[in-house]
C-alpha cells in the first residue's frame, strides 16, 4: 500500500510526477521524503509491506535469491589415489590420510600365513627326523610332534582337501605315523641289514586310486611292494578307500655289495670287518642271482575280505604337505619335490 500527502503549493506538480513514478517500487516497504527550498511545501511517498526490506524492480539487477535458499553442494571424491610425475598410480588418500591397497594387505597377510606355516612344517620336520617313521619316536617326539600337527591343522588352508586335485593328486612321502597298522612293516627296519627306504602314497583323482608303495634295502638288493585301491569321495575332506591288489616286483640286485662297518643285534654292535675278505666271491654269485631273476614280471595278489576297506580324513592340505587321519592312526607326508624332504 502507497500514500501520497502533497500541500498545495506550485511544488504540487512535481510532487505528483514522483509519486507516479515510484508507483513501481516493491511490494516491500519503502519511503521518500522530499523538501523543497520552500519549507511552506513538502511531501513524502511510503509504501509498506509484509517483508522488512525494500528493493526496485530495476529490470538491469539480478534477480534476488531466496534469503532459505539452499545451495546444491558440489560431489566430493572421498578418495583420491596420487599419480607420481609418470603418471603411476600411488597410494589412495581418505581426508589426507593414505589407504593401503586392499590387494597389497592381503598378498601381504598371506605371505605372512605362508611364513608361519613354513616355520611350523619345517619345525614338524625336524621333531620326527631320526625316528624311522615314527616307530622309534620318544614320547616327548610324540607330544612336540602331536603339538604340531593339532596347529597345523587350525591353519589348514584348504578345508575341501577332495575339491583341490591339483593339490591333492601326486606321490607322497611318508615322514611319520601313529599307525598300528604299519607297525609290523616298520618293525622290518629293525631286522639288521635291513633298512625302510621309503614309504610313497601316489593319489590319482582322476581315476580315484590311490597306490601304497614301500622299498626296503639290504647290502645286496632293493626289494619293493605296493597295494592299490580304489576311492570315493564321501565328503570335501573324507573319502572311503577300498584296497583291490597287492603287487610284489622282483628284488633289484646291486652291482656291489656294501656292508656297513658294523650292525647292532639286541644292543651290541658287532664288527664285519673279517666279513670284508669274502666279499669278492659272494659279489660274483651275487651277479649270477641277478642275471637269473632279471625281466621277471611282478606277481599280483587279490586283497580279498572286509579288512581291505577304510577311511581316510585329510586334515591339512597345501602344495607340498599333507596330514591325514586313518581308522588306522595319523599320517604326516610331504609331496614329492619339497624342499622339505632335502632337510
Amino acid at each position: 500500500m502507497s500514500s501520497v500527502l502533497v500541500n498545495s503549493h506550485p511544488w504540487s506538480a512535481t510532487a505528483l510526477l514522483l509519486s507516479q513514478r515510484y508507483q513501481n517500487l516493491s511490494p516491500k516497504s519503502a519511503s521518500l521524503s522530499f523538501s523543497p527550498p520552500n519549507p511552506n511545501f513538502s511531501f513524502s511517498i511510503r509504501c509498506s509491506s509484509s517483508s522488512s526490506s525494500s528493493s526496485y524492480n530495476d529490470p538491469t539487477d539480478p534477480p534476488s535469491k531466496p534469503d532459505n535458499e539452499i545451495l546444491p553442494v558440489p560431489d566430493l571424491e572421498p578418495i583420491s589415489k596420487y599419480e607420481d610425475e609418470w603418471g603411476q598410480s600411488g597410494v589412495e588418500f581418505i581426508n589426507g590420510t593414505p589407504v593401503p591397497d586392499p590387494a597389497v594387505v592381503k598378498e601381504e597377510e598371506e605371505k605372512e600365513d605362508d611364513g608361519k606355516l613354513w616355520e611350523l612344517k619345517r619345525a614338524l620336520v625336524d621333531t620326527v627326523y631320526g625316528s624311522d617313521f615314527g616307530f622309534r619316536a620318544s614320547a616327548e617326539v610324540r607330544a612336540e610332534t602331536l603339538e604340531l600337527v593339532s596347529q597345523l591343522e587350525a591353519a589348514n588352508p584348504t578345508p575341501a582337501p577332495t575339491e583341490s586335485p591339483q593339490l591333492l593328486d601326486g606321490n607322497w612321502f611318508l615322514l611319520y605315523t601313529a599307525s598300528s597298522e604299519l607297525l609290523p612293516l616298520l618293525a622290518a627296519g629293525s631286522i639288521p641289514l635291513v633298512k625302510v627306504e621309503k614309504i610313497v602314497q601316489s593319489i590319482d583323482t582322476s581315476s580315484l586310486t590311490i597306490d601304497n608303495s614301500v622299498t626296503l634295502s639290504s647290502p645286496v638288493s632293493t626289494l619293493s611292494f605296493s597295494a592299490s585301491a580304489s576311492f570315493e569321495v564321501r565328503t570335501p575332506s573324507r573319502i572311503q578307500v577300498e584296497f583291490k591288489q597287492g603287487t610284489f616286483k622282483p628284488p633289484e640286485i646291486k652291482s656291489s655289495i656294501d656292508l656297513p662297518e658294523s650292525i647292532n643285534i639286541f644292543g651290541q654292535n658287532i664288527s664285519l670287518s673279517s666279513v670284508q675278505q669274502y666279499m669278492s666271491p659272494l659279489e660274483n654269485a651275487v651277479e649270477g642271482l641277478a642275471r637269473t631273476i632279471s625281466g621277471q614280471p611282478s606277481l599280483k595278489i587279490p586283497i580279498p575280505g572286509e579288512g581291505t576297506k577304510s577311511w581316510l580324513l585329510t586334515t591339512y592340505l597345501d602344495k607340498d604337505f599333507r596330514i591325514s587321519r586313518g581308522d588306522g592312526g595319523l599320517f604326516v607326508l610331504v609331496k614329492e619335490g619339497s624342499p622339505l624332504l632335502d632337510m
